[in-house]
């Protein structure tokens, strides 16, 4: 299987496994502290940041398709638009991300567990909202200003398919693992290609 190998735009946590059995590698793009709680054996984590700034690299390195990962697949279809804009053909989302392989029974590694990035969105975007409806009917009615600009961001991500306050929490030292050395996960990604 060679990356001019047409494969779908997604796939199901099934044809992934199958997929990757053929030769497809697996990208994650998670965090590298979502990636230590649980990932796909055999995944190479590429937090999609670094994913924007290294994928002309990543694109050269790679002549086997890739299966792109994250949580749910948001972040993994930003990765698709990256990478084929950096002129990588052969990609493919993993419909539901870890989540959907998780409950689809195939196999994880897991290690110290935590919060997904857009389980953190969650808590802070409803606590922001809570915070400034409940201020502004008890302490100060311009706190209502609050819950409209959250909704107001919460809006935008929807429509832009990006987020801010994820890409902020992804910056906390909560959500930082091991740092991620990109060259040496392309590197690896070389080698794995020429061992195909």
């Amino acid at each position: 299987m060679t990356a001019t190998t047409q494969i779908p735009t997604s796939v199901s946590p099934e044809q992934a496994a199958e997929l990757s059995r053929e030769g497809a590698r697996i990208i994650d793009v998670r965090t590298t502290g979502e990636f230590e709680s649980v990932h796909i054996p055999g995944s190479y984590n590429v937090p999609l940041d670094l994913l924007s700034e290294h994928r002309q690299e990543l694109s050269q390195a790679v002549d086997n398709p890739v299966i792109l990962v994250c949580a749910s697949g948001m972040r993994a279809r930003q990765a698709d638009d990256a990478l084929r804009d950096a002129g990588f053909e052969s990609l493919t989302v993993l419909e539901g991300g870890i989540t959907a392989w998780e409950q689809r029974g195939q196999d994880v590694v897991r290690g110290a567990q935590k919060w997904s990035l857009e389980r953190q969105v969650r808590l802070v975007a409803g606590s922001l909202v809570a915070i400034g409806a409940l201020g502004s009917l008890i302490v100060w009615p311009p706190l209502a200003i609050l819950s409209l600009f959250v909704g107001a961001g919460l809006t935008f991500a929807a429509i832009t398919n990006t987020c801010g306050m994820a890409m902020l929490l992804s910056k906390l030292p909560y959500n930082q693992g091991a740092s991620c050395d990109v060259r040496q996960v392309i590197s690896e990604l070389s080698v794995e290609t020429s061992k195909s």
